[in-house]
C-alpha cells in the first residue's frame, strides 16, 4: 500500500531489533526512559509476582512490536524465515504499556544476570528498579496529558485553514486527518472562497435574469392593464354611441308619428266645424221659413199667400238635411317600421374596434440599403381585416412646420418588407388596425433605418509593412454608421477564390491598423454596419507584405514639387514661381523644397528605394511627423538624411543630423538608393543598390515614429520604389 515500507530483518538474531522506532519515539519518551534509572521508591512485591508481571508484560511487548516465535509462527501460518515488519511513514509512539514491558524485559535479564554475579549483593534489586520506573511512567503520563491539554487549548484558538465542503464550514487541517471530517471534501480557504463567490455569482445572474423577466412581464402586465382600459374605454364608447343612436331613432320616429297625429287632429277638427258651421245655418234658415209659413197662414188673401212664399218653402223641403258626420272619431293606426331600430339594438352585440397594435424595434440584419422588414403585433385577440402602414423619413435638418406626406401600404399579415428606400436613412413607421366596426388608434412611431452604403477604401493612404497594413477609407453615407467590419481574404495558389479567412468588426472610424502574416497576399474589403447590417463590400485593395508599401504626402509639398498621379514620383521644375504665386500652409514645407512620405505606424523593419539622377541634388532619409517646415532636412535634430552635392571638383554626400556630417566618402556615384530602417535595433542605413554596397548607418533610439523625406535643391525628379523585399545583403542587426 501506499505510504508503507518493508524492511526484511532478523528480529532474533539482530541486537538492534527492537531500535527501527528509535527516530519515531518523542524526546519526552526518550528523556523519561532515561530518569528510570535513577532510583524510587516502590511498594514491595514477592518473586513470583515479579516474574507473573515481567511474564505478561513481555507478552503484550511481543504482541505489539510483531516478535513471535517459532512455534507462534506456525501456529499463525506466517513464514519463519525472514519474519517482515512493516513500518509506516510515521509509526506511533510506543504506549505507556509497551514501554513498560520493554522496561520489564530488560531489567529481568539485568536481575539475571546480577543473580549471577552479584547475588546476596547490597545493589537493588530488578524488581525495585521496575517500581521505580512505574511511578516515574506515571509521572510522565501526567505531563503528556497537561501537555495535550494544552496543544488543545491552543488549536482550537488557531484560526482554520482549510474549508469542509460537505458541512460547509472553515476547519482546521489537523480535522481531516483525526476529526469527525476525516471522510469529508476539504479544500483551501482561498479556493473556497473563489467557488464561493463564484456561487454567488451565478445566483446574482439568475437573479438578475429572473429581474429581468419579471421587469418584462411587469412591462407586459402593465402594457396589458392599459389595454384593458383602452378596450374598456372603447366597448363602453361604442356601447353608448350605439344606444345613442337607438335612442336618436326612437325620438325621431316619435316625433314623426306624433306630428301626424297632429296633422290628421287639425283636419278632422276643421272638417267637423265647418259642418257644424253649415248645420247652423240650415237651422236658422228652417226657423225663418217656419216663421215665414206661419204668418203666410194667417193672411186672409188667398191669392197672395199663394204667389209669395209656397215655392221657396217646396224648393227648401226638397233639400235633404246633412246628418252625417263629415270626419271619423278614429285615427289611423298605421304600423310603424322598427326593422332598422332592431338592425341597431343588434350592431351592438358586434365585434369592437380593434386596439392599438405594438410595432416592434427594428430587428438586426432586417434590412437591406433600399428595404426594410417591420414587424409589430396585438396584446388583444382584437379581429382585424387589414393593417395600415405609415412611414416617412426622419429629416433632421427639416424646419420647424414642415411635414411631408406619409406614405400608406395596406397589408394583412403583421409584417411588411417597405421597398425604394434611401441607403442609410431613418425612417418612422406606425400603424393601425381596421374591422368592420372601425379603425383602431395609431401605435407608437418606430423609427427603422436602412443598410448604409459600401464604403470607399483611400488606396493613396493605405499603407502597409511586413506584419502589418493600415487601410483607410470614407463611409460614402451622410448620416453616421455604428462601426465597421474589415474582411480579409488570403490569396494564394491554393486559394482563388474570394472567401474571407478573417473578419475584425466593431471599428468605430474609418481605419484599421491590421496584423497579417509577412510574403502573404491578401484582399481586402471594408462595410459599414448599423442596426440595419452590414453593406455591401467596398471596392477591394489588394495587399502584399513582402515589403514597405506607402504614398507621398501631398499635403507636405512645397509648392514648387509636383507628384505625378500614382504618387511615386517627386518632380521640381525649372521654373521658379513667385513667392507671390505660392500657397503655403502650417504642414508644407516652407524653405526647403522636400516632401514627407506615409510610413505605416508599426515599430518594426522597413525598407524602400530611391532611384535619383546623377546630376540632381538631393535629399534622403526620415523625419519625424513634426519636424520643422521652415528648415532644412538634416539640420535639425528632428530629421537623418542623406545629402547629394555637386561641387565643381566632385560629387560630394553628406549624413546629416542636427547639422553635423561624419567625414565619409562615395566614390562610386549611386543611381539608386536602399534606405532600411529597423526601430528594434534603432539603425538607419543607406545603401548602393546596383554596387550591393553599405553606404552609412545611423544609430538612434526612435522616440517616435518617423516618415520618410525626400527634398530636392535643384531641378530634377526623384522616384521611390516600394513594395519590395530587402536584399539578402541589406543586414539589419
Amino acid at each position: 500500500p501506499e505510504g508503507i515500507s518493508f524492511y526484511n530483518m532478523d528480529l532474533y538474531e539482530s541486537r538492534e531489533r527492537l531500535d527501527i522506532f528509535v527516530e519515531e519515539v518523542p524526546v519526552s519518551t526518550m528523556a523519561d526512559s532515561q530518569s528510570v534509572q535513577e532510583p524510587l521508591e516502590s511498594p514491595q512485591r514477592t518473586e513470583e509476582e515479579e516474574y507473573d508481571l515481567y511474564t505478561a508484560e513481555v507478552t503484550e511487548m511481543a504482541r505489539q512490536y510483531g516478535v513471535w516465535d517459532d512455534k507462534e509462527e506456525g501456529d499463525m501460518g506466517l513464514p519463519t524465515q525472514e519474519p517482515y515488519v512493516f513500518i509506516t511513514e510515521k509509526p506511533p509512539a510506543p504506549t505507556k504499556r509497551e514501554t513498560w514491558a520493554g522496561a520489564q524485559q530488560q531489567w529481568k535479564e539485568e536481575e539475571a544476570e546480577e543473580e549471577g554475579t552479584h547475588r546476596g549483593g547490597p545493589e537493588q534489586s530488578a524488581g525495585a528498579r521496575l517500581r521505580e520506573w512505574k511511578c516515574s511512567e506515571e509521572s510522565r503520563e501526567d505531563r503528556a496529558v497537561e501537555e495535550e491539554q494544552v496543544s488543545a487549548e491552543s488549536s482550537e484558538n488557531e484560526p482554520p485553514d482549510v474549508f469542509c465542503t460537505d458541512c460547509q464550514t472553515p476547519i482546521r487541517a489537523f480535522y481531516k486527518l483525526f476529526g469527525p471530517h476525516k471522510d469529508h471534501r476539504v479544500i483551501q480557504i482561498a479556493n473556497a472562497a473563489e467557488e464561493v463567490k463564484d456561487e454567488i455569482h451565478k445566483t446574482m445572474c439568475k437573479l438578475e435574469e429572473q429581474i429581468a423577466q419579471m421587469e418584462n412581464f411587469a412591462s407586459h402586465l402593465e402594457e396589458i392593464f392599459i389595454t384593458v382600459e383602452e378596450n374598456f374605454g372603447r366597448q363602453e364608447q361604442n356601447l353608448e354611441q350605439h344606444y345613442n343612436e337607438v335612442m336618436q331613432t326612437l325620438t325621431q320616429r316619435y316625433e314623426e308619428r306624433t306630428s301626424g297625429l297632429e296633422d290628421e287632429k287639425k283636419q278632422k277638427l276643421e272638417a267637423l266645424y265647418s259642418q257644424l258651421i253649415r248645420c247652423g245655418k240650415t237651422l236658422d234658415v228652417s226657423k225663418e221659413l217656419i216663421e215665414a209659413a206661419q204668418e203666410l197662414h194667417r193672411n186672409e188673401d188667398k191669392l197672395s199667400f199663394l204667389q209669395n212664399e209656397i215655392h221657396r218653402i217646396e224648393e227648401f223641403i226638397k233639400c235633404d238635411p246633412e246628418l252625417k258626420l263629415s270626419a271619423s272619431m278614429d285615427f289611423q293606426n298605421a304600423a310603424i317600421d322598427f326593422s332598422d331600430v332592431r338592425q341597431m339594438m343588434d350592431s351592438i352585440n358586434i365585434v369592437p374596434a380593434p386596439s392599438a397594435p405594438v410595432i416592434n424595434p427594428q430587428a438586426p440584419n432586417s434590412a437591406t440599403s433600399t428595404s426594410v422588414r417591420v414587424c409589430w403585433s396585438l396584446f388583444s385577440d382584437d379581429t382585424v381585416e387589414y393593417y395600415e402602414l405609415y412611414y416617412t423619413p426622419v429629416l433632421e435638418d427639416s424646419t420647424v412646420g414642415e411635414s411631408k406626406e406619409p406614405s400608406m401600404i395596406k397589408v394583412k399579415e403583421t409584417y411588411c418588407t417597405v421597398t425604394d428606400l434611401v441607403p442609410n436613412t431613418q425612417y418612422e413607421f406606425w400603424v393601425t388596425a381596421l374591422n368592420t366596426t372601425g379603425i383602431s388608434p395609431a401605435s407608437e412611431r418606430a423609427v427603422y433605418v436602412t443598410v448604409p452604403s459600401p464604403p470607399f477604401i483611400r488606396h493613396k493612404e493605405s499603407r502597409s509593412c511586413p506584419t502589418a497594413a493600415l487601410i483607410r477609407w470614407e463611409s460614402g453615407n451622410t448620416n453616421p454608421v455604428d462601426s465597421y467590419t474589415v474582411e480579409l481574404c488570403e490569396i494564394s495558389r491554393e486559394r482563388t477564390n474570394s472567401a474571407v479567412t478573417e473578419s475584425i468588426v466593431g471599428i468605430p472610424t474609418c481605419e484599421s491598423l491590421i496584423q497579417l502574416e509577412s510574403g502573404k497576399r491578401y484582399l481586402i474589403y471594408v462595410r459599414a454596419v448599423n442596426i440595419g447590417g452590414l453593406s455591401e463590400r467596398s471596392d477591394s485593395i489588394i495587399i502584399q507584405t513582402t515589403g514597405t508599401y506607402f504614398h507621398l504626402n501631398e499635403e507636405t509639398a512645397h509648392p514648387c514639387l509636383s507628384i505625378s498621379e500614382d504618387g511615386f514620383t517627386m518632380f521640381y521644375g525649372d521654373e521658379e514661381l513667385e513667392v507671390s504665386d505660392m500657397t503655403f500652409s502650417d504642414n508644407t514645407f516652407a524653405r526647403c523644397v522636400a516632401i514627407l512620405g506615409e510610413l505605416i505606424p508599426v515599430r518594426g523593419k522597413h525598407y524602400w528605394e530611391v532611384e535619383v539622377e546623377e546630376n540632381t541634388e538631393y535629399r534622403i532619409g526620415v523625419a519625424y511627423q513634426d519636424t520643422q517646415r521652415n528648415g532644412y532636412l538634416g539640420g535639425n535634430n528632428t530629421s537623418w538624411c542623406m545629402r547629394h552635392v555637386i561641387t565643381p571638383s566632385r560629387h560630394k554626400y553628406e549624413f546629416l543630423h542636427n547639422g553635423w556630417t561624419p567625414d565619409i566618402r562615395v566614390t562610386t556615384h549611386p543611381k539608386r538608393i536602399g534606405v532600411a530602417l529597423d526601430y528594434e535595433t534603432g539603425k538607419l542605413s543607406f545603401f548602393n543598390t546596383d554596387q550591393s554596397q553599405h553606404l552609412y548607418t545611423y544609430e538612434c533610439q526612435f522616440l517616435h515614429f518617423v516618415h520618410p523625406c525626400f527634398a530636392l535643391d535643384n531641378p530634377g525628379a526623384l522616384t521611390v520604389h516600394n513594395g519590395i523585399e530587402a536584399p539578402a545583403y541589406v543586414k539589419f542587426s
